[in-house]
């Protein structure tokens, strides 16, 4: 069996000298769904354009077309390679991590391609589901989390005195709020924005929101109107 098919299905057991294959079935289910975990893709230009599971980026990392992102234990972020992730995971260990005979790996987080250059799509289309997931489907008055069947649109300034459905004017609400407001300005009747409103400039990629709740080295490099800093 070739190195990358073993990567591909399993996880490598890599000699540090030949990188020859040294590894076994991983036999704890835990390991399983550490290699199922999400990571955060990002292009030649570091911006964000998908996900993958741990295994396919491990595959990348071992392929040679990306590196790991991690910060350096500051503000700053390095690059790693295969052989330099899995000294680094010797010396900074955490808990969730890939073991095999021979060596044990941390879960990559984020990772870069090094060829892929391609720009995520620049605009958001303005739709309902957008906008709730903008706003996280919390409540933009109350500061509560509800199902969307109890979450309402509500135009900031009322259309009936010239409010446009725009991202910067339109918030989700839940009922009672929604009702309170009526077609009042929030602070005609006692109430208050828990943000403001505005445009997301683009859509980093489409199967990953605020409700996933992404790893926290995330948000360094999602580009969303909001970010939910209770994650978890």
């Amino acid at each position: 069996m070739s190195m990358l098919q073993v990567v591909h299905n399993l996880f490598p057991a890599v000699d540090s000298a030949r990188g020859a294959v040294l590894g076994s079935r991983i036999r704890s289910k835990s390991m399983e769904a550490f290699l199922e975990q999400p990571v955060l893709v990002l292009n030649r230009l570091w911006q964000a354009v998908n996900t993958c599971t741990a295994r396919r980026a491990f595959t990348l990392l071992y392929q040679g077309h990306a590196q790991v992102v991690a910060q350096d234990g500051g503000s700053n972020f390095l690059t790693h390679d295969f052989e330099s992730w899995r000294d680094f995971s010797r010396v900074n260990p955490e808990p969730e991590m890939v073991k095999t005979i021979s060596l044990t790996v941390r879960i990559p987080r984020v990772i870069v391609l090094l060829m892929f250059d391609r720009l995520p799509k620049k605009e958001v289309k303005f739709t309902r589901h957008n906008v709730f997931e903008r706003d996280g489907n919390t409540c933009q008055y109350c500061g509560n989390i509800f199902e969307r069947t109890d979450l309402n649109l509500d135009h900031i300034m009322p259309r009936e005195r010239g409010g446009q459905t725009t991202w910067e004017n339109i918030v989700c609400s839940c009922i009672p709020c929604n009702t309170r407001k009526g077609n009042r300005l929030p602070h005609e009747c006692g109430m208050q924005l828990i943000r403001k409103p505005k445009r997301p400039r683009w859509r980093p990629f489409v199967n990953v929101s605020i409700s996933n709740h992404p790893h926290e080295s995330w948000k360094h490099f999602l580009d969303l109107a909001y970010w939910n800093v209770e994650l978890g």
